[in-house]
């Protein structure tokens, strides 16, 4: 896999060279290391190491449900009275962010409603924060820590 523009962490991996296993640590099981994943695994560490994230707050690959549709989050992160507050969408690195991806965020907003959206391929890293009252967004220069949620 390649290096990220996020920290290292102590990467734990199974499986063999054709299926290669990394372990989440919010699932707390080993999954398919994917490039998508190899992302998800630096940012959730990331936040958790660096930002401050409490780890029990967090989850990945929340279902959502609309209607007859279910949806996937990447990651969703709770406020302590386990109220959903961040999601975050992870692409490869090699995924180009475009509009198309922040659609992709929107719609789980739609059923979710938090105040901040996070969309990351590893290598470039978005934050805005929802302005509901105004119906409309920010973008911010960086990740808030978890305490400025």
């Amino acid at each position: 896999m390649i290096p990220l523009n996020l920290p290292t962490f102590d990467i734990k991996v199974s499986g063999s060279a054709q299926k290669p296993k990394i372990f989440d640590v919010l699932r707390r099981k080993y999954v398919a290391l994917t490039p998508e994943e190899w992302v998800r695994q630096h940012f959730v560490h990331f936040l958790i190491g660096h930002k401050g994230y409490p780890q029990m707050l967090m989850a990945n690959e929340v279902e959502l449900r609309a209607g007859d549709k279910r949806l996937r989050c990447d990651s969703v992160v709770y406020d302590t009275l386990l109220q959903p507050r961040v999601i975050v969408e992870y692409k490869a690195p090699g995924v180009e962010l475009t509009q198309q991806v922040f659609d992709q965020i929107s719609v789980y907003n739609q059923l979710l409603h938090v105040d901040y959206l996070i969309v990351s391929n590893g290598l470039q890293h978005f934050c805005c924060r929802m302005d509901y009252e105004q119906h409309s967004y920010t973008f911010l220069q960086d990740i808030p820590p978890y305490r400025e949620l």
